[in-house]
């Protein structure tokens, strides 16, 4: 019989990644009719509270005790101060390099993808975690390829995954490709998680990209924002804030992540989503608002950038609105 170890890490502070793939994994032993994994929980604590002492987590055992498992479980920890975080952490980190190598698969739950880059292991690799600190893991761990529209990610025993409940679907794929694909349809069904999600696009809010200190790079995002239907000529910012045009695109990736014009295009979606959402403009009106003339133009930009298209993304987002159109 194989072991799944739900790692819980000093201070770990989501319970519901700790909870999620427990009951996942009884209930696909019990579906399976056969205990296909033994689950415990192992720490490197004797007790981890959580929310203000609400909660508490009380392993089943330490990790040295633990000389050898099939899985890992990495579940989402707290990232308001990581490099503090992953200090304290330094003897899961070194049980999660050495487990790997004796043959463990490892799998990250949303910010839990930093302690496991910590390790080492996704050094070249590419990796997923929630859209919403993926400047703080790029500016961490710059080896590994970030890739935060993926739902889960695979690659040589190591798995990852985006934010927040997206979990369930990880958990889905674990279960179908340890047990078969009957066992996780009956665990998609009683947990009620859609078993084809592969995506966290359509939930990613882009927020400006701001925590820099590059100041002229401030000038030409909020420019940029701040002129949403305007032709702006790249060149032209460059040459307002006494920049070369490659010196400004150098300096835009390092600060922001994203070309110049990646960044417009970012601003100009993300202004059009919340217009989707709650307006009653119809998507040509959208589209012209925010600087785009042409509907094919918009509507692959917007599909490349959320993975669904204008009017899904509206009849997905908007309840009041009307579903006629056909683009």
């Amino acid at each position: 019989m194989r072991s799944v170890t739900i790692l819980i890490p000093e201070a770990q502070d989501n319970l519901s990644s700790v909870i999620g793939p427990y009951k996942f994994f009884i209930k696909a032993n019990a579906f399976y009719k056969k205990e296909v994994f033994r689950v415990q929980l192992a720490g490197v604590t004797d007790q981890v509270d959580l929310y203000d002492g609400a909660f508490s987590i009380r392993p089943h055992t330490h990790i040295r005790n633990i000389k050898q498992t099939d899985l890992i479980i990495i579940p989402a920890m707290s990232h308001d101060n990581i490099p503090s975080v992953l200090a304290k952490n330094k003897e899961a980190i070194d049980w999660i390099r050495q487990q790997y190598k004796l043959g463990a698969e490892v799998a990250s739950i949303c910010t839990g993808a930093f302690l496991l880059a910590s390790t080492g292991l996704l050094e070249g690799r590419i990796c997923s975690t929630h859209w919403n600190v993926a400047a703080k893991f790029s500016e961490l761990f710059p080896g590994v390829d970030l890739q935060t529209d993926k739902l889960i990610t695979d690659e040589q025993g190591i798995y990852t995954n985006g934010g927040a409940y997206s979990f369930l679907n990880l958990m889905l794929y674990l279960v179908e490709k340890y047990y078969d694909r009957p066992t996780a349809i009956f665990c998609s069904k009683v947990f009620q998680v859609d078993i084809d999600r592969s995506s966290q696009s359509p939930f990613t809010i882009f927020n400006g990209q701001k925590d820099h200190s590059d100041e002229e790079i401030r000038k030409a995002q909020a420019y940029l924002e701040s002129n949403l239907s305007e032709k702006i000529s790249m060149d032209e910012l460059a040459t307002s804030l006494s920049i070369s045009r490659r010196n400004f695109d150098r300096r835009f990736i390092k600060a922001t992540g994203n070309t110049p014009i990646e960044y417009q295009q970012r601003v100009k979606i993300e202004i059009a989503k919340k217009s989707l959402e709650s307006g009653r403009k119809t998507i040509n009106e959208v589209m012209y608002d925010v600087g785009y003339v042409d509907i094919k133009t918009f509507r692959d930009l917007f599909k490349k950038i959320t993975g669904l298209s204008p009017l899904d993304y509206r009849n997905r987002y908007n309840k009041d609105a009307a579903v006629s159109e056909n683009y």
